[in-house]
C-alpha cells in the first residue's frame, strides 16, 4: 500500500548521519564520564595519602625524639666523667656493663664514649667482635657538633655493624666554669629503625624518607633502600663516599619517572626498574624540619583506574539505554502512526477481541484472588500451628528443668537445714555473750551468722539460675564453663563419685548458654541415678575438638543401657525407671535442644564401664570480649 497507509521512514541521508554521530557520542560520553571519574578518585586518594603521610611521619618523629634526652643524661653522670678524667688507670669494664645496661632499659642498639679526640673508649657491645672500642669516630658530624658544645644528630651506615641507624650525642663536661672550657668527650646513642619499617610494610603504600641529598635511607620495602630518588652527579656521589654516610653503598638510582605533576601538590609516577615497574602511584612529600629530611607516599593507583573503567561502563551502559530508549520511542510513534492508519479498519475485531480479553482476565483474577484467600489462611493456620508448638516445645523443656529441681530439693535441703542450724546455735550463743558483755565473742559469732546467710543465698541463686528460661539467640559458650555450673547443682551428690574430667584448654560452641547448660544437668543427674548401686561410681566428663566439631562426652560406671532401648532412649515419655520417678521426657527434650542448636546427641555403651551419651556441636573461635559468667564462675561454699 501507499499513501496513508506507509508507515513515516527516516530518509537516507539522515540515516546516514545518525550511524555517523552515535559512535562519537558514545566516545565523547565515555572519555568524558572517566576523566571526571578519575579527576575525584585521585582527590579522594590524596585525601587518604595526606592522613597517613601525616600519620607516618608523626610516628617516625615520635620514635626519634623519646630518646632525645638519653645522651645528655649519660653525659651528666659522675661514674663517667671519672672514668673520662682517668681511662687510662681505670678498668673500663664496670662501664661497658654500665653502657649496655642503659642499652637494654632504653631499648637503642649501641650506646658509647668517645674522648676529646673520637676515639672509642668505652660501648655496649664490649663483647662482639664488631665493637666499637678502639674506633675513632671524629670524622661523624654528630662527634663534631658536641665536641663543640652542641648536641648532635646524624643518620647513616654504622662503619662497623653496616647497620642503618640513628644517632644523638651530646658533651661531656669536666669543667665548665672557665671561658675557654672544651668538652672532654662525646656521649653517643644508635638506634635502629626497623621497627618503624616494620609498622609501614602493614599499609596499603609505599613509605620513603630521603635526606637531603636525596638517598631513600628508609622504605617500606627493602629493594629500595640505599638508592638515589634521583640520579647522583659524580660529584655528589664523590661526597658522599667522602662522609662515609652510607660507607661504600653504590646507591644506584630508583628509576622514578614523574609523569604528571598535579595543582594540589600531588604527583603522578612511575618506576623503570625495581620492585615497583609494574604500577603506577600518586606521590606526596612531606617536609621534616627538625631532621631535613623528606618523607613520601606512594598510594597505588589502581582504585583510580578501577573508578575510570566503572564511570565509564555506566557512562557507556546510561548512553546506550538512553539511545535505546530514543529509539524504542521512535518505533513505538511509527507503530502508533501505522495503527492510526489501520484503527478504522480494525476497530471492530480489536473490540471483540478487547471484551473476550476482559472477559478472561475478570475469570483469572476471580481464579487468583479465591487462591490467594485460600494460602492465605492455610499460612496463617500454619502460623497459629509453629507458635502452638513452640509454646509447647519451652513449657515441656520447662517442666523438665522444674522436674530436675524437684530432684535436687532433697540435696538442697539438706544444704539449707545444716547452715539454718548453725546459724541458731551461732544466735545462741551471741545472745550469752552479749549478756556477759563478751563483745568480740558475740560479734565472732554474728560474722559467722552473716557468713552462713551468703552460703544459703548462694544456693538458692544455683536454683534460680538453673529455673531461668532461655534466650533464642545463639552465641559462643565455653563447655568447660557449662560443665562447672552443672557440677555445683550437684556438689551435694558427688561427695562419694570419682569426677574425671577429661579436657584441655577452654573449648567454645555455638549454642545458647541455658539451653546446653540444661542438656548437660539432664545427662549428668541420669548418669549420678544410674549409678546409685554402683560400689565405687565414677564420672566422666570428656571434650574432643576434630577439625570443626566438638563432642561433648558424659560417662558413668554404672549397669548401662540394655540393648532394646538404645534405639527408643530419646522418643517422648519413654523411660526405664520406675512409675513416678520420671516423665521420660528429659532425653527427648535434650535431644530437641541439641538439634534446635544445630548438632546431634547419642547414647552407647561402654564395654565394662557403662552408658555415654555425646554430644556433637559446631566449634566457633574464643570471643575477643569473652569474660566468665558470674553465676557459671562463682565460688560455692557449700
Amino acid at each position: 500500500m501507499k499513501g496513508p497507509h506507509r508507515p513515516p521512514r527516516l530518509s537516507v541521508p539522515l540515516r546516514r548521519l545518525l550511524l555517523l554521530l552515535l559512535p562519537l557520542g558514545l566516545v565523547l560520553v565515555t572519555w568524558q564520564a572517566s576523566q571526571v571519574a578519575r579527576e575525584q578518585a585521585l582527590q579522594t586518594l590524596v585525601r587518604e595519602a595526606e592522613n597517613e603521610l601525616r600519620l607516618s611521619a608523626a610516628g617516625l618523629e615520635g620514635h626519634l625524639t623519646r630518646h632525645d634526652y638519653l645522651p645528655q643524661l649519660l653525659a651528666s653522670r659522675e661514674m663517667i666523667k671519672r672514668f673520662l678524667s682517668g681511662h687510662g688507670e681505670q678498668n673500663p669494664m664496670p662501664l661497658n656493663r654500665l653502657l649496655d645496661q642503659f642499652r637494654a632499659i632504653a631499648d637503642v642498639s649501641d650506646v658509647y664514649l668517645l674522648d676529646r679526640h673520637g676515639t672509642t673508649l668505652a660501648a655496649s657491645n664490649w663483647h662482639m667482635e664488631n665493637t666499637f672500642i678502639g674506633h675513632n669516630y671524629s670524622f661523624r658530624s654528630y662527634y663534631t657538633d658536641a665536641i663543640e658544645g652542641g648536641r648532635g644528630r646524624f643518620f647513616g651506615l654504622g662503619t662497623q655493624s653496616l647497620e642503618r641507624g640513628y644517632y644523638f650525642s651530646a658533651p661531656v663536661w669536666l669543667d665548665e666554669t672557665t671561658p675557654d672550657a672544651r668538652p672532654d668527650g662525646v656521649m653517643v646513642i644508635k638506634i635502629l629503625l626497623d621497627e618503624v619499617e616494620e609498622s609501614w610494610a602493614e599499609q596499603d603504600a609505599e613509605l620513603l624518607v630521603t635526606d637531603h641529598d636525596n638517598i631513600i635511607f628508609m622504605a617500606s620495602r627493602p629493594e629500595l633502600r640505599m638508592a638515589a630518588l634521583f640520579p647522583l652527579t659524580e660529584a655528589e656521589r664523590q661526597n658522599l663516599l667522602a662522609a662515609r654516610r652510607y660507607a661504600d653503598e653504590p646507591l644506584s638510582p630508583s628509576g622514578i619517572d614523574v609523569y604528571e605533576q598535579r595543582p594540589d601538590g600531588s604527583r603522578l609516577v612511575r618506576f623503570d626498574t625495581g620492585p615497583l615497574a609494574e604500577e603506577s602511584y600518586l606521590g606526596l612529600s612531606r617536609h621534616l624540619e627538625a631532621y631535613d629530611w623528606d618523607m613520601h607516599i606512594l598510594k597505588p593507583l589502581g582504585s583510580v583506574y578501577q573508578a575510570q573503567w566503572l564511570a565509564a561502563a555506566l557512562a557507556g551502559g546510561l548512553y546506550g539505554v538512553v539511545v535505546l530508549a530514543g529509539g524504542i520511542g521512535w518505533q513505538r510513534w511509527r507503530l502508533r502512526r501505522e495503527r492510526e492508519l489501520f484503527a478504522e479498519r480494525e476497530r471492530r475485531t480489536l473490540a471483540q477481541a478487547r471484551d473476550e480479553l476482559e472477559r478472561n482476565v475478570e475469570l483469572r483474577t476471580h481464579d487468583l484472588m479465591e487462591t490467594n484467600r485460600l494460602l492465605s489462611d492455610e499460612i496463617e493456620e500454619r502460623r497459629r500451628a509453629e507458635e502452638n508448638l513452640r509454646q509447647t516445645r519451652d513449657e515441656l523443656i520447662q517442666a523438665a528443668k522444674l522436674a530436675v529441681l524437684g530432684q535436687l530439693a532433697a540435696g538442697i535441703n539438706h544444704e539449707l537445714n545444716q547452715p539454718l542450724a548453725a546459724i541458731r546455735a551461732y544466735a545462741e550463743n551471741a545472745r550469752t555473750f552479749l549478756e556477759r558483755q563478751r563483745l568480740e565473742a558475740a560479734d565472732a559469732n554474728l560474722a559467722q551468722v552473716v557468713e552462713l546467710t551468703e552460703r544459703m543465698a548462694e544456693i538458692s541463686a544455683q536454683l534460680r539460675q538453673f529455673s531461668r528460661k532461655s534466650s533464642s539467640s545463639l552465641t559462643a559458650v565455653s563447655v568447660q564453663a557449662c560443665f562447672r555450673y552443672a557440677l555445683r547443682l550437684y556438689q551435694n551428690r558427688l561427695h562419694d563419685v570419682e569426677v574425671v574430667r577429661d579436657w584441655g584448654d577452654e573449648v567454645w560452641v555455638h549454642a545458647d548458654l541455658v539451653r546446653l547448660e540444661q542438656v548437660l544437668v539432664n545427662l549428668i543427674g541420669n548418669a549420678l541415678q544410674a549409678m546409685a548401686e554402683t560400689p565405687e561410681p565414677t564420672l566422666i566428663l570428656s571434650v574432643e575438638v576434630e577439625d570443626e566439631r566438638v563432642f561433648i562426652g558424659v560417662s558413668d560406671s554404672g549397669p548401662g543401657i540394655p540393648e532394646v532401648h538404645l534405639a527408643r532412649i530419646f522418643e517422648p515419655f519413654f523411660t526405664t525407671k520406675s512409675p513416678g520417678s520420671g516423665l521420660g521426657l528429659g532425653l527427648s527434650i535434650s535431644a530437641r535442644i541439641i538439634r534446635d542448636l544445630g548438632g546431634n546427641i547419642d547414647a552407647s555403651n561402654v564395654p565394662g564401664a557403662g552408658a555415654r551419651f555425646t554430644i556433637t556441636l559446631p566449634r566457633m573461635e574464643k570471643p575477643d570480649d569473652a569474660q566468665p559468667s558470674p553465676i557459671q564462675e562463682q565460688q560455692s561454699h557449700a
